[in-house]
C-alpha cells in the first residue's frame, strides 16, 4: 500500500456562474505542480449553494463532467467534487467522482437539509459508493451526511475495513462551524480512518458566510493539514499508509463494531 497524495481546494464559488467556476477552478488544478493522486473540490463547486436545479442541474453529456473528464485525464489524477445532478427526471446533489481515463462513479447525496430549502427540489440517494484509488478504498459523502454517523460507519470483515478515507464536500456555514469540526474529528476517529473535509468560503447569493475549515484529520484525531479559514488555498498532503496500517493493528476497535444494515 502506498502513500496517496491528495491536493485539497478551498475556494470561493461564484454565485449561478456554471462557465465562471470552472474557468477559476481550470486554473486552481493548472497551478498544481505536485504529482497528485486526488483533487477535491468543494460541494456544488460550479454553482454555489443552494440554486434552482431546474435551470442548473446538469446531465451526463453537460458541461461540467466534459470539464471533469477533460481535467482528471490532464492532471493524471482523479478529481472529485459535486454538482446538481439531473437523472430521470429528478434532481440531485450528485458527487462525481472522475478517473482519469474518463470514467466515472456518482454519488447522491443521501441526507437532504429539510431545514432549508434543498429538500423542497433535490431527490435523497440511496446508494453508498466506496471508491477504489490505487490500493486506497475511498467512500465520499456530501456535507449534511457529516450529522449521520450511521450512514458515515466503516466496516470490518474478514480482517478487512470497509475504507481507508472519508471524504466530506461541502457548504457548511460559518454559523455552525463548530459542529463541522469537531463531528470531523469525531468520524476519523470512530472509523479508524483519514477523514478529509473540503468547504468552501466567501459569501453565497443569499448572504451566507463560509469560512472553510477545510482539513485533512488521520486515524488518531489530529489535524494534519494547516489550511486557514477564510482564505482561499490548494495545497497537497500526503496520507501515510504505514501510519494508518500500523494503528490499525496495534489498536483495531473493529473486531468490536456493532454489525447491522441500513434498510
Amino acid at each position: 500500500m502506498q502513500d496517496l497524495r491528495v491536493n485539497i481546494i478551498q475556494s470561493d464559488l461564484l454565485w449561478e456562474d456554471i462557465q465562471g467556476n470552472l474557468d477559476m477552478f481550470d486554473q486552481k488544478i493548472s497551478d498544481i505542480k505536485d504529482e497528485v493522486d486526488l483533487i477535491i473540490l468543494p460541494e456544488v463547486f460550479n454553482t454555489g449553494f443552494p440554486v434552482d436545479p431546474e435551470k442548473y442541474a446538469e446531465d451526463e453529456n453537460g458541461l461540467t463532467l466534459n470539464w471533469m473528464r477533460e481535467k482528471a485525464k490532464q492532471k493524471k489524477a482523479v478529481i472529485t467534487g459535486s454538482i446538481l445532478f439531473d437523472k430521470d427526471w429528478k434532481f440531485y446533489n450528485s458527487l462525481i467522482w472522475m478517473n482519469p481515463d474518463g470514467k466515472y462513479q456518482i454519488y447522491s447525496k443521501r441526507h437532504i437539509f429539510h431545514l432549508g430549502d434543498e429538500a423542497d427540489t433535490i431527490s435523497p440517494g440511496q446508494e453508498q459508493l466506496i471508491c477504489q484509488l490505487g490500493d486506497w478504498n475511498i467512500k465520499p459523502l456530501i456535507c449534511y451526511d457529516l450529522r449521520f454517523p450511521v450512514w458515515s460507519k466503516n466496516s470490518f470483515k474478514d480482517e478487512k475495513f470497509g475504507y481507508d478515507v472519508l471524504i466530506y464536500v461541502a457548504n457548511w456555514p460559518t454559523a455552525r462551524s463548530f459542529v463541522w469540526r469537531q463531528l470531523l474529528i469525531a468520524r476519523a476517529l470512530e472509523n479508524q480512518a483519514y477523514v478529509i473535509g473540503v468547504n468552501r468560503v466567501g459569501k453565497d447569493g443569499f448572504g451566507n458566510a463560509y469560512q472553510g475549515d477545510t482539513m485533512i484529520i488521520d486515524p488518531k484525531g489530529q489535524i494534519i493539514s494547516d489550511i486557514e479559514p477564510n482564505i482561499e488555498r490548494a495545497k497537497t498532503y500526503t496520507l501515510s499508509a504505514k501510519m494508518l496500517t500500523d494503528f490499525r493493528k496495534k489498536f483495531n476497535v473493529g473486531y468490536d463494531w456493532d454489525q447491522f444494515e441500513i434498510l
